[in-house]
């Protein structure tokens, strides 16, 4: 369910000099940020775990996600060049799987690394902090990167919806409205590092059962789905 050439194209297409300028841009304001915490403030748990809740998990993440999930697959149905990708002899499923393992894995690395550094900067990882928050970025990257593939499979517009997912719902609603944070990724992965952090610093309001079901559900539903749109586009292409 993998194929080297899909996921060399894709790294291409995700890594190339202005998408990375983009993807290292947010990581690059978090740990300066960090640094200059830690330089005015010293070292605090609280004022870490506020930092890499707000700035990381609420709003990195998910725009990493976006930018990774919508540009695995987005740019090549847009252009018309995903044509020439379904012509050659691979099964559709590992397409959409081999550009989900790219996006799970940019995603990881430009928001779960930098996460951990930022995390052992502001307060050497006290209280389990900056491991707890980066289990949570770790997680969240699995289902961004499922959902915003499927975005990118379903909408010429997907980055804009997606945005507006991250921006909106995630760090607005889902930090601020108590029902919309039962339906958040965000809780869904706080849920798992307030099991890895065993303190009180790293809180979810959904439990753990709930939520570890809930981001294999998004993951598994969203990566079959946009298998079954790339079918219909296959038909079309072909047409």
């Amino acid at each position: 369910m993998y194929d080297p050439t899909v996921a060399r194209l894709t790294y291409r297409a995700l890594l190339g000099r202005r998408r990375a300028l983009i993807l290292g841009a947010l990581p690059l304001l978090l740990i300066v940020i960090s640094l200059a915490v830690r330089a005015l403030a010293g070292a605090d748990d609280q004022t870490a775990a506020d930092i890499l809740g707000g700035l990381a998990l609420a709003t990195m993440v998910p725009i990493i996600g976006v930018i990774a999930g919508t540009g695995a697959i987005g740019p090549e149905i847009d252009d018309g060049s995903v044509v020439y990708l379904l012509s050659k002899p691979i099964k559709r499923p590992t397409i959409i799987y081999t550009k989900l393992i790219v996006a799970v894995a940019v995603t990881m690395v430009f928001s779960a690394v930098p996460t951990l550094i930022a995390g052992f900067i502001l307060n050497g990882n006290g209280q389990q902090v900056a491991v707890a928050y980066t289990v949570a970025a770790l997680v969240a990257s699995i289902a961004y990167a499922a959902l915003f593939l499927l975005l990118g499979t379903v909408s010429r517009h997907a980055v804009v919806f997606g945005l507006v997912y991250a921006l909106i719902w995630e760090a607005l609603f889902g930090s601020l409205v108590p029902g919309a944070r039962t339906l958040s990724v965000q809780q869904w992965a706080l849920a798992v590092a307030e099991k890895a952090s065993g303190g009180d610093l790293v809180t979810s309001d959904v439990g753990l059962t709930t939520a570890t079901v809930a981001l294999a559900a998004v993951t598994v539903l969203a990566t079959w789905y946009a298998g079954q749109k790339l079918r219909t586009l296959t038909l079309a292409g072909e047409e």
